[in-house]
C-alpha cells in the first residue's frame, strides 16, 4: 500500500494561531485519508501499563463511541491504545492509529499486524518522514498532534509521570473537550487531574456516558479546527 505526503493545512483546512503553533507542516498517510474529514474524532488514550480494570473500560467506552458513528483515535501504543483500536475494529467502527514512528516502522513490535491492519482498512497518520531515527521525544510529540487531530480527547488510566498527561494539557491549550475518566479524578495517588479540571476539563463516567457518546457528533461541525472541503 502507498504512502501519502501532505501538508497539514491541506488535510486540516486552515488552522488558526493556537493550532497552527506547535503543527506539524506535513503528515504523512497510509490507508484512507477520508477520515480525517468525516463527522467526530475523539482520542481515546492512557497508560500503556494498563490494568484490567482500565483495559476493560477502555473497551466499553471506545465500543459506545465507536457505535455513534465516532472514529476512535489513539496511538497504537501497549495497554489503552491498543485496546482502543481494537474495540473500535471489533463493533465495526473506525480507528485512526497516531503514531510516534515513521510509517514504515512499528512500536512495539508487536503491534506490526494490528498497525498493518490498520493500515489496510482504516487510517495511519505520522509526522516523521519514512526511515528517520525514532527517539523518546517523538512520542510527547505525537500526542501533542493527536490533540491536534481530534474534537475531543479522553483518558482512561494514566499515572502520575504518564506521558498521556501531555495530550491532556494540548488538548486544552487548543480549546478541544477534554474528559478523564472519573476513576482517574478519584485515584489519591494523582495530582495533575485535579489541576486539568480547574482548566477545563469534563468528568467521563458509567452515568454519564451515553448521553456524551450521543452528542459527541456534533463536535465534528463545531469544534475551531476549519474542516477541508
Amino acid at each position: 500500500m502507498s504512502f501519502i505526503e501532505r501538508s497539514t493545512s491541506d488535510l486540516l483546512g486552515t488552522l488558526n494561531d493556537l493550532e497552527r503553533a506547535h503543527s506539524p507542516e506535513r503528515l504523512f498517510l497510509q490507508g484512507d485519508p477520508s477520515l480525517l474529514k468525516r463527522g467526530a474524532r475523539v482520542a481515546i488514550v492512557g497508560s500503556r501499563q494498563a490494568t484490567p480494570a482500565g483495559l476493560e473500560r477502555c473497551d466499553r467506552f471506545a465500543r459506545m463511541l465507536a457505535e455513534q458513528g465516532i472514529v476512535i483515535v489513539s496511538g497504537l501504543a501497549s495497554g489503552i491504545d491498543t485496546a482502543a483500536h481494537r474495540a473500535a475494529i471489533a463493533c465495526g467502527g473506525r480507528t485512526i492509529a497516531v503514531l510516534g514512528t515513521p510509517l514504515d516502522d512499528a512500536y512495539p513490535k508487536e503491534n506490526a499486524e494490528l498497525q498493518a491492519q490498520i493500515a489496510r482498512d482504516h487510517l495511519l497518520v505520522s509526522q516523521f518522514p519514512l526511515g528517520s531515527r525514532v527517539t523518546p521525544r517523538n512520542f510527547p510529540i505525537r500526542n501533542r498532534t493527536m490533540a491536534l487531530l481530534c474534537d475531543a480527547t479522553v483518558i482512561i488510566e494514566a499515572s502520575q509521570s504518564s506521558g498521556t498527561r501531555h495530550q491532556g494539557w494540548e488538548a486544552l491549550r487548543l480549546g478541544r473537550v477534554l474528559f478523564l475518566a472519573r476513576e482517574v479524578l478519584e485515584n489519591p495517588e494523582l495530582t495533575w487531574p485535579a489541576e486539568m479540571m480547574r482548566y477545563g476539563a469534563q468528568i467521563l463516567s458509567e452515568e454519564n456516558l451515553e448521553a456524551v457518546a450521543e452528542d459527541l457528533p456534533a463536535l465534528g461541525a463545531s469544534v475551531p479546527l476549519a474542516r477541508a472541503a
